[in-house]
């Protein structure tokens, strides 16, 4: 049998960080190949004019140049994914015939299903080849000059205060200086939930909760009007 080929992606997005947490995704998935990302759409045109690409990664909202406007300029037989922070633009991006619509921030288990997608209705890849599960149990922070490894276990809860995260583990609180949901993108969703704006938990680490709030470590967490629904219902399916 002949061995398949690798899918070609270019990522457009003007977030760096956006740009890392899709790269670091794809690279646990077989037969995916990053070749480029561009941080606006001017670059991608260039890119597209000389290299051969099967699938975009494309953030909706981008200086100058949006990425729905893009989508509708390029050879419509290069797929395309849409990554956006807003539902406003689903709609308009499935009338495009989008592979998926992936809402920040972007999990492994989320862009993974997309990806699937892809595979199913353009690619002739066999299933049986078409992922790795995801091995990594920890994650590198910046935390006092350095580069600090953290296992998924050991965090109990995380805090934000602005710009910076408090990681709560069980004798220690590490401080790195990056957003809450830069940070959620990284967490395995099965494992973490979001409760607020403020607060990421362990779900296997928590000692009880009610209608309003999560224990976990003694300390109670307020869980937000914004996130109640869909809280409640994860942790009542848990």
């Amino acid at each position: 049998m002949a061995k398949p080929h690798n899918i070609s992606c270019l990522i457009v997005d003007d977030e760096s960080m956006a740009r890392e947490i899709i790269r670091n995704h794809l690279s646990k998935i077989d037969n995916i190949t990053v070749v480029a990302e561009c941080k606006n759409a001017m670059e991608a045109f260039n890119y597209l004019n000389s290299q051969h690409i099967d699938l975009i990664f494309l953030d909706i909202q981008m200086p100058e140049i949006s990425g729905i406007s893009f989508a509708k300029s390029i050879n419509p037989e290069t797929k395309i994914i849409f990554t956006t922070a807003f539902r406003d633009y689903a709609v308009e991006g499935f009338e495009l015939k989008a592979v998926d619509y992936l809402l920040k921030p972007i999990t492994f288990e989320r862009i993974l299903k997309a990806i699937n997608t892809y595979f199913e209705v353009y690619s002739s890849i066999p299933s049986s080849i078409k992922k790795e599960p995801e091995t990594n149990q920890f994650m590198f922070v910046r935390s006092d000059r350095r580069m600090l490894k953290i296992d998924f276990d050991a965090i109990y809860f995380i805090e934000s205060f602005s710009d910076y995260l408090k990681i709560h583990l069980e004798n220690e609180v590490v401080v790195t200086r990056e957003n809450i949901s830069t940070m959620e993108g990284k967490l395995p969703q099965k494992q973490f939930i979001r409760i607020h704006r403020s607060f990421i938990v362990a779900l296997n680490k928590m000692d009880s909760y009610t209608n309003d709030y999560v224990i976990i470590q003694n300390k109670s967490l307020t869980i937000s009007r914004s996130y109640k629904k869909d809280v409640l219902e994860q942790l009542e399916a848990y």
